[in-house]
């Protein structure tokens, strides 16, 4: 069969390898639907989003609406015979689902019927679950609700952060478009309505999540959160006043009478912060108001007189 005209939707890093694996696979690729490009630092230089800056690389149309609705009408022109979206962003309209003979397709990046909605990444190591997956899911109107048509199991590392994850996603991913949308598009596969009863509904992380609590969290869950938010948007904690970035960590369950928080010194090129039966181990941070360096580097210069300093 020939293959069908997809329109596709989409905005970070995530969703440019879908982009790029159905335009490899010799998918027509109408046009790719992206966030509006947003001005980036203090001179607010407007810089593409990663799905229109590889679209233009590919020679693919982009549309960039406010709101979907005002390019609905657009969208239809192009004539599209299947969707395929992946961390768009926005609700898709019922005006636009309707569209294409084929449906509309998302890729999911949890094991539905868990983790519906924004962060699936972050919210499986900060539980610390030890398996998630992809989905390839019907799009609807309620959030992620859609039948499964396959799946893809992927196994999270004890020590993996969201940067590590996302890549294994990533891939099994692009496994699905590959090897699991043509399935779909011949009949093949019929799909498995989810379990509302198992569903679980996540947020996006909100500023204050981004916060470590040396004195509530026991060391597993405070390093399950600290993992889940790196390398975005970056966990930290507050001393003397003052806000650290922790960008690479790892935990020892080695007990120490020391109050949870306090600095205990640099050892093995990690600056050691006590927790709640065990120790954090930061090897790079960033200080507030300086450039991110490794834990060496700050132990040769004010972190000498920060050993004995409490986190709060």
């Amino acid at each position: 069969m020939d293959k069908p005209r997809v329109v596709f939707f989409g905005t970070p890093e995530f969703a440019c390898a879908i982009l790029k694996t159905l335009y490899e696979e010799n998918y027509p690729v109408a046009a790719a639907v992206s966030q509006p490009d947003k001005p980036v630092g203090r001179k607010h230089k407007i810089v593409p989003t990663p799905v229109h800056e590889l679209a233009d690389e590919l020679g693919i149309p982009v549309i960039q609406p406010s709101r979907l609705k005002d390019a609905a009408e657009e969208i239809r022109d192009l004539e599209p015979e299947l969707i395929v979206t992946c961390a768009y962003g926005q609700i898709i309209p019922q005006t636009i689902l309707s569209m294409p003979v084929y449906g509309c397709l998302n890729i999911h990046p949890s094991l539905l019927p868990k983790y519906r909605g924004g962060a699936p990444i972050h919210h499986a190591i900060m539980a610390g679950d030890e398996q998630t997956g992809v989905c390839l899911m019907e799009m609807v109107k309620k959030m992620d609700a859609g039948k499964v048509y396959d799946r893809r199991i992927v196994d999270i590392g004890k020590d993996d952060t969201t940067a590590d994850l996302t890549v294994k996603l990533i891939e099994a991913s692009c496994d699905l478009i590959r090897k699991s949308l043509p399935l779909y598009l011949s009949g093949e596969l019929k799909g498995e309505e989810q379990d509302e009863e198992k569903a679980v509904i996540i947020r996006n992380i909100a500023p204050e999540e981004e916060q470590l609590h040396f004195q509530t969290e026991n060391t597993h869950d405070l390093y399950n959160h600290a993992r889940a938010l790196i390398d975005w948007p970056v966990p930290y904690g507050i001393v003397e006043g003052k806000r650290m970035r922790f960008l690479k960590v790892r935990m020892s369950e080695t007990e120490t009478e020391a109050q949870p928080g306090e600095i205990l010194g640099f050892r093995d090129k990690a600056m050691e912060i006590a927790c709640l039966r065990g120790i954090l181990k930061v090897y790079e941070l960033q200080p507030e108001g300086k450039k991110p360096m490794s834990a060496e580097a700050y132990r040769n210069g004010a972190g000498r007189i920060m050993i004995g300093k409490v986190f709060e």
